[in-house]
């Protein structure tokens, strides 16, 4: 009997298939899996319509991540060897998946392997080209050597979330709008631009950022293969860079010593302006250069609430989450300050939500972008940012959350655990100061609980001062 899954990239497709399949009880020899994207699906419904004569199969937790990695896979045997190790697994063989040295275990993990692998290159060499004449649309083509676009997309969306992109593959193409992604059928090369602004720009850094002596082009083109080259810009520049290696190191090596520079310290900012109104405040934000932090963050993060909030709340600083999706404690810190608020019936939107800091500060670890803590001077060069908004909207209540804010507020000798849970007196309003939900997030299990009430403790003053609807 045939089976066909559609789309045939579509592990999900084929759980259910396999599901019915076992649950017939169907062997592996009696299936022929066809993962054809021109197959016909006559043969789906006749797989469906045979009778269940057992219980569904029990397999191991972590399978059907692999088989959806499989599944993305453009062998022509992935369905049946997947088949086959479901088969062996609920057939009594449950820890199979864990014999390193069966042949059907080897062939599967070779096969996730090769569609992890290809999935990293097209997160890594994919490159967005601007399209003339639309202003923040950008399109990029990529050659997959599996069908990876679905699996893949998902990142992009949450790492440009602030453009219009579109991804063109030969088999498959995805656009994002800002909400949501849209598949359609492939495309050629020739469907995106061949070049843009932004590369000469690029090509030019590149180049001055190469560095002769570290130059390893074994693993260069392990890392880099020279497959994904004609996608990349600065793959032009390659052979030249390559050809020169040599005689740059050399004359690195002849030169003479050079005493240590003295370090100039930076400049403080320039004052702040008065701007009239929080949207021109949040426009100018959106340009603000004044602390490194905004060149690896990806955008400002503007406070969000109605204009007439009679309290605000004042965090640290956006996090990984805020910072790809613009908005303010959108992330584990934000998903716990509401479930706090939620059990105080306090209702967030009528509160307005800042951080002390505007950009995410961050170290990259990996394809993790790991939390690290403004310094004074990140503090120091945001506060006119945060004192405008605090005159625009003239609150009663300025609630902080953390020592960050608590000290862009109150000033730098404020001690957070001596005060945190009372009022405190501000110029025209009050004043709250309490822990940041990111911390009561870090502390260990068995301590998590009791700060979590603590923090909530400290927020019901809010609801016991009536200060919010």
């Amino acid at each position: 009997m045939q089976a066909v899954v559609d789309p045939p990239w579509d592990g999900d497709a084929w759980r259910v298939l396999a599901r019915q399949a076992w649950c017939a009880g169907l062997a592996p020899e009696d299936l022929v899996w066809d993962g054809d994207p021109q197959a016909m699906l006559a043969a789906g419904p006749a797989l469906q319509a045979l009778p269940a004569t057992r219980p569904p199969p029990r397999v191991a937790a972590d399978f059907p991540a692999l088989a959806a990695a499989v599944a993305c896979h453009t062998d022509p045997q992935r369905f049946a060897l997947l088949y086959r190790l479901l088969w062996r697994m609920a057939s009594g063989q449950p820890r199979l998946l864990e014999r390193a040295s069966d042949p059907d275990v080897q062939r599967v993990r070779m096969l996730e392997q090769a569609v992890r692998r290809d999935s990293h290159k097209m997160k890594a060499f994919v490159r967005f080209r601007e399209v003339p004449g639309r202003d923040n649309h950008y399109i990029a083509w990529f050659e997959p050597a599996h069908r990876i676009l679905d699996r893949v997309a998902p990142f992009f969306a949450r790492r440009f979330a602030g453009m219009h992109w579109a991804i063109l593959t030969p088999y498959r193409s995805v656009a994002w709008d800002g909400e949501a992604l849209a598949f359609a059928a492939g495309a050629t090369r020739g469907d995106a631009p061949a070049d843009d602004a932004q590369e000469a720009l690029w090509r030019t850094y590149y180049a001055s950022i190469f560095n002769p002596a570290r130059l390893n082009p074994t693993m260069m083109r392990s890392e880099m293969p020279q497959k994904y080259w004609k996608h990349l810009p600065e793959a032009a520049l390659l052979p030249t860079l390559l050809r020169e290696a040599g005689p740059r190191v050399q004359a690195m090596a002849e030169r003479a010593p050079e005493p240590p520079r003295r370090r100039i310290p930076a400049p403080a900012p320039e004052p702040l302006q008065v701007i009239e109104g929080l949207d021109a405040l949040r426009d100018a934000a959106a340009a603000c250069r004044r602390c490194p932090l905004w060149e690896p963050a990806t955008r400002t993060v503007f406070g969000e609430g109605p204009h007439d909030a009679r309290v605000v709340v004042v965090g640290e600083q956006p996090g990984d989450e805020e910072d790809l999706s613009g908005r303010p404690f959108v992330g584990p810190a934000g998903r716990l300050l509401d479930r706090a608020l939620g059990e105080l019936g306090i209702d967030r939107s009528r509160l307005w939500l800042t951080n002390a800091v505007k950009h995410f500060r961050f170290e990259p670890r990996g394809k993790r972008r790991l939390h690290r803590n403004p310094d004074v001077a990140h503090v120091r060069a945001c506060r006119p940012w945060l004192q405008q908004e605090l005159a625009a909207l003239q609150p009663d209540i300025v609630v902080c959350l953390g020592a960050t804010a608590a000290q862009a507020v109150f000033g730098s000798g404020f001690r957070l655990m001596e005060a945190r849970g009372r009022w405190l007196p501000l110029e025209a309003a009050r004043g709250l100061a309490t822990v940041h939900p990111a911390w009561v997030l870090r502390q260990p299990d068995a301590a998590r609980e009791a700060a979590y009430a603590g923090f909530v403790d400290d927020l019901r003053l809010l609801v016991e001062a009536g200060a919010t609807p």
